[in-house]
């Protein structure tokens, strides 16, 4: 059983900055890859980023040069630097972790808004 807890969403204005976190916990025997998907009204859930166990990154063409993720294995935590945030950029935010052992799971989603 592992579970993930996000936090760091909130209310913003167009330009400001916000950092993500999703921490995993439980029964934890490697984690593979992690990203963090964002799905607004009405639309279908997108990736944002992803960073892989080796430490190498991907972004959608959207966040690039705006937005960094990074993950601390220590704490089995994953982090999204969000800057320069747009009102596109509103939505909920849902981190996803690939367990070695039991697969994919979901965090519970934090809510970003970014007023313009």
């Amino acid at each position: 059983q592992v579970q993930l807890v996000e936090s760091g969403g909130g209310l913003v204005q167009s330009g400001d900055a916000l950092r993500l976190s999703c921490a995993a916990s439980g029964s934890i025997f490697g984690i593979n890859a992690m990203r963090w998907y964002r799905q607004a009204p009405g639309k279908q859930r997108e990736l944002v980023a992803t960073i892989t166990s080796g430490g190498s990154t991907n972004y959608a063409d959207s966040v690039k040069g705006r937005f960094t993720i990074t993950r601390d294995n220590a704490k089995n935590t994953v982090y999204l630097q969000m800057n320069s945030l747009k009102p596109e950029d509103t939505a909920v935010y849902y981190c996803n972790v690939v367990f070695a052992v039991v697969g994919s799971s979901w965090g519970q989603g934090t809510q970003v808004t970014v007023s313009s």
